[in-house]
């Protein structure tokens, strides 16, 4: 991963050089400092947005509004998006270790019982409109709408004014078990997860505001986004790998193993305390959140561009 650096800042990194005598000595010195200087500040931005996609994937304020704001504002970039794409397998790797016990139990049931088959298949069809609509798009998601900061800070500012009142408007709950939820309401909540190809609209926002919206109650509406997160990014990883392939580079391996394992770390924290959360306290508290983070964007954009 590498920082666009400009002239006034490497001139603050390596300071005026007063060496007596041989001037090698002092330029060696020189680029040393500066070296280690920029490897460090390498490993905090990889271990910053690490822990950023970690605590931001699974909770509806969009990681990735989160992840390229950051960017834009401190003005770094990884060779071929490589690290952006890695570190999101620390996230689903989570999902994995903290329901590896349900996880387990739907595989060893699927022979024999229908209620694993059928969660296994609405996960399936939950997943498809993101797939199809997904791959239809990509090049305009990437090359537009990733690429608009201010569009992503309205949409995180009106995504957070829905999730201010979506417990007050939403219906009754009908369904608690989110591994019972009926096919064809499964594909209704896939096609809300679609709105989440627009930067800033949360992926887990939008299936939990979908799914709450056609009676689900608010713990079973973000379990399900647990489960529907797996295939999708999965999927979105398979295929960022394969667009991204000639452009990938493993030369910051290090930067990749620390920013994997610090979202690992902060997705597997979230994931275990969500839900107690939101059966407490809502999603308004991720509405004001949403709200602050797109006001301060676009001062900022107002700012300093």
């Amino acid at each position: 991963m590498t920082r666009r650096q400009g002239p006034q800042r490497l001139r603050s990194w390596t300071h005026d050089c007063t060496c007596e005598g041989d001037g090698t000595g002092c330029a060696i010195l020189t680029a040393f400092r500066m070296t280690s200087l920029m490897t460090l500040g390498a490993m905090l931005e990889a271990l910053v947005l690490g822990l950023v996609e970690g605590l931001t994937e699974f909770i509806p304020v969009s990681s990735t509004a989160h992840i390229l704001l950051l960017g834009h504002f401190l003005r770094f970039e990884s060779a071929g998006h490589t690290f952006e794409v890695l570190i999101q397998l620390g996230a689903v790797l989570a999902i994995l270790t903290v329901y590896f016990q349900r996880f387990l139990r739907v595989a060893q049931q699927l022979p024999s019982n229908p209620g694993a088959r059928r969660f296994v298949i609405g996960i399936l069809v939950a997943f498809l409109p993101a797939a199809v609509i997904g791959a239809l798009a990509h090049g305009f998601i990437k090359s537009v709408l990733f690429e608009t900061p201010a569009l992503i800070c309205v949409t995180l500012i009106l995504g957070g004014i829905v999730l201010l009142f979506i417990d007050k408007v939403v219906p009754e709950p009908r369904y608690n078990n989110a591994m019972g939820l009926p096919l064809l309401l499964a594909l209704k909540i896939g096609f809300f997860q679609c709105l989440a190809m627009i930067p800033g609209m949360s992926r887990s926002g939008s299936t939990i505001v979908g799914a709450m919206l056609m009676g689900v109650d608010k713990r079973a509406a973000a379990e399900f986004s647990f489960f529907l997160a797996l295939p999708t990014m999965a999927g979105a990883f398979a295929y960022d790998l394969f667009k991204n392939r000639n452009n990938l580079s493993f030369d910051d391996g290090l930067l990749i193993v620390i920013g994997f394992i610090a979202a690992f770390c902060a997705a597997v924290l979230v994931v275990r305390t969500l839900l107690d959360f939101v059966a407490k306290h809502g999603y308004a508290p991720f509405g004001w959140w949403r709200i602050i983070v797109g006001v301060a964007g676009l001062i900022g954009l107002a700012v300093v561009g």
